[in-house]
């Protein structure tokens, strides 16, 4: 049945169109970049994610034509670095970022001015690692604690008396804990601090008893004997604590927490280059260079985009139930 003519002439129109857009989006991303590239990082310099970032801005540097940036824009748990790259309509700002970003603070905060993933485009996870239930050993409070099992009794024998630290209320190191208390049957009272820092100092200093930890932090304060690790959230044993047990051999076979960092970019970001930018982290990934110090940060990790989206989405749906459970008020 022959078609009216003015459909005809507009699907003409559309496929011409769309034929004229292919080569725009081709010479687009191969001339990108055309001017400095921001890598964005919601958080202060020296932790985890800053780290990462510094490491990847060198590598692209020796990929890239353009300078490679790192911008520390610190506010609400990362959320105004990722509300930031979010709204960001220059095709040169992306955001280095994390396992809370990306799964936790639309959920949590209610000026996050951004949902994760409606507003960004994941490219790769960068590292991926444990974290680590520490205690500092000359605690009195936790004379005799050498265990999971010991912390749990005590805390069984003394309910809502033993203090953990977390960087702030909805923090991972806030849900995960109350996780694992739900599966301990054991109390354990909150104490938020403004920041990872201001807790792993609390913990020093003996003001509080528990922390999850993450390996670049914990770690060297493990070896140097300033804190005590009890158990680790991974399926195994992490590489640079082999004596340490998982929380799932310390008996809670269904408790298992891991925490990546990842690049992503704005949702309007051009199909083409979101693969040129996964092409990159593989490289990057693969260098000599930066390989050393990623490993210092964790296991290194690429997933592809599709993969990473479904991690999100995974990790989106546990975290709620967390919070629906623990009755965490959204701030």
């Amino acid at each position: 049945m022959q078609q009216p003519r003015g459909i005809g002439r507009r699907r003409l129109g559309a496929a011409a169109l769309a034929a004229l857009a292919v080569p725009r989006l081709a010479r687009a991303d191969a001339a990108w970049p055309t001017r400095p590239v921001r890598l964005i990082v919601g958080y202060p310099a020296g932790g985890s994610t800053d780290v990462c970032a510094r490491i990847l801005a060198e590598d692209f540097r020796t990929r890239l034509p353009q300078p490679v940036v790192v911008e520390n824009r610190t506010g609400v748990n990362g959320a105004l670095g990722a509300a930031h790259v979010a709204a960001a309509t220059d095709g040169h700002t992306l955001l280095v970022s994390n396992t809370s970003t990306m799964t936790v603070n639309h959920l949590m905060y209610r000026d996050a001015r951004y949902h994760p993933l409606r507003d960004l485009t994941p490219i790769a996870t960068i590292t991926i690692s444990p974290l680590i239930f520490v205690i500092n050993p000359r605690n009195p409070r936790l004379a005799g604690v050498r265990s999971l099992a010991d912390l749990v009794a005590l805390a069984r024998r003394q309910p809502g008396r033993i203090t953990y630290a977390s960087a702030g209320v909805g923090n991972l190191q806030h849900l995960h804990m109350e996780q694992f208390l739900a599966l301990a049957g054991a109390e354990m009272l909150h104490v938020p601090y403004r920041g990872s820092s201001l807790a792993t100092n609390a913990m020093v200093a003996g003001d509080v008893d528990v922390l999850l930890d993450n390996p670049t932090t914990g770690g060297p304060l493990i070896a140097a004997g300033t804190f005590a690790a009890l158990a680790v959230t991974g399926e195994t044993r992490w590489r640079d604590l082999p004596d340490v047990p998982t929380v799932q051999e310390s008996g809670y076979p269904d408790y298992v927490v891991l925490f990546w960092n990842a690049l992503v970019a704005p949702a309007s970001t051009p199909e083409p280059l979101v693969q040129r930018l996964h092409a990159m982290m593989r490289a990057a990934a693969e260098n000599p260079a930066a390989r050393a110090p990623l490993l210092a940060q964790g296991d290194i990790l690429v997933l592809d985009p599709p993969s990473l989206r479904a991690r999100i989405v995974a990790e989106i749906e546990r975290n709620a139930a967390i919070i629906k459970a623990a009755g965490i008020e959204m701030q």
